[in-house]
């Protein structure tokens, strides 16, 4: 019977640790830039850009979300722009039902993420259906 008690008591640590395993700091496949993924208040994961590899313009000036299809949040710079929304925890290494927004393009895509191990997170952003979008390799910083 005890055996069985520490079972259910430990049961939700063991699955709030899985689901916060996705949180850290993480490189892109492109490699110009690192996201913080974080878990928020309301229990989603999110991520934000906190370190580019080439934070300035061709002109020496901070990079901006220039390609942002809403004219009035183009002057925002890229480092500490979210990029990842309202990701939610699934199961076991998986999320979903989240948004990311490529800077690059302006656009907005789903999201599904797959942790494959510690230091490998797939990212699939897509439109639709997520078997027509595209996989991306990220890999852990920390």
């Amino acid at each position: 019977m005890t055996l069985i008690r520490l079972i259910f008591t430990l049961l939700p640590f063991f699955l709030i640790a899985q689901e916060n395993n996705i949180c850290g700091i993480w490189l892109e496949e492109k490699k110009q830039s690192h996201i913080e993924i974080y878990q928020t208040e309301k229990g989603l994961f999110e991520g934000k850009i906190i370190w580019l590899a080439e934070p300035l313009n061709e002109n020496g000036e901070i990079k901006k979300d220039k390609e942002n299809p809403n004219e009035l949040l183009r002057g925002q710079t890229l480092k500490g722009l979210t990029i990842i929304k309202k990701l939610e925890y699934l199961d076991k290494n998986e999320w979903g039902n989240g948004t990311i927004y490529d800077a690059r393009s302006g656009k907005t895509y789903s999201l599904n993420a797959n942790l494959k191990n510690d230091k490998t997170l797939f990212m699939r952003g897509y439109i639709g259906f997520s078997f027509i979008g595209k996989t991306t390799t990220w890999t852990k910083v920390n």
